[in-house]
């Protein structure tokens, strides 16, 4: 037998109201365990149950709206958010080609963060020059900590700061 949670928050007719989330979990109540046991597997179940990284943010947001009452922010929210920090943690040409990452992300959404967009979205914005790229931002491996490394400022609720 299965123990389900299942919890909403907002209210599809209220206008105010921008969001409206729907959680829920199954637990089986014939193998009790605690808190930390349970977050341990659920953490280690994760790969497993997200087949992306935009579902994981979007939990991200779930669990942030759950936990602490914070209302979950449009991307139009988490990039001007995140555009305050990167002017302190990048120089001139990696704010130019993050802002145009993050122009990306607003627009098409989450899956322009992945990876695997890092070198389509290096061609988009070097007019398919990646030596220019590189002349640029550096070496490869240096882009790559610049692209992955930003995101962060994509969730922290202090990115305004």
């Amino acid at each position: 037998m299965f123990l389900l949670y299942l919890d909403e928050s907002g209210n599809e007719n209220e206008p105010a109201d921008r969001y409206f989330v729907l959680a829920g979990l199954a637990l089986f109540e014939r193998q009790p365990m605690s808190a930390q046991q349970f977050m341990e597997l659920l953490f280690g179940k994760l790969p497993e149950i997200f087949q992306n990284e935009a579902e994981l943010r979007a939990l991200f947001d779930v669990l942030a709206h759950e936990a602490y009452a914070l209302p979950p922010l449009t991307r139009e929210e988490r990039a001007a958010r995140a555009k305050l920090v990167i002017t302190t943690h990048f120089n001139t040409k990696q704010q130019i080609f993050l802002d145009f990452v993050l122009s990306h992300y607003v627009r098409v959404g989450v899956e322009e963060l992945d990876q695997e967009k890092l070198t389509p979205l290096l061609r988009l914005a070097y007019h398919d020059s990646i030596a220019d790229a590189v002349a640029d931002l550096g070496r490869p491996d240096e882009i790559g900590r610049v692209f992955a490394g930003f995101q962060k400022y994509l969730y922290q609720q202090q990115a305004a700061a």
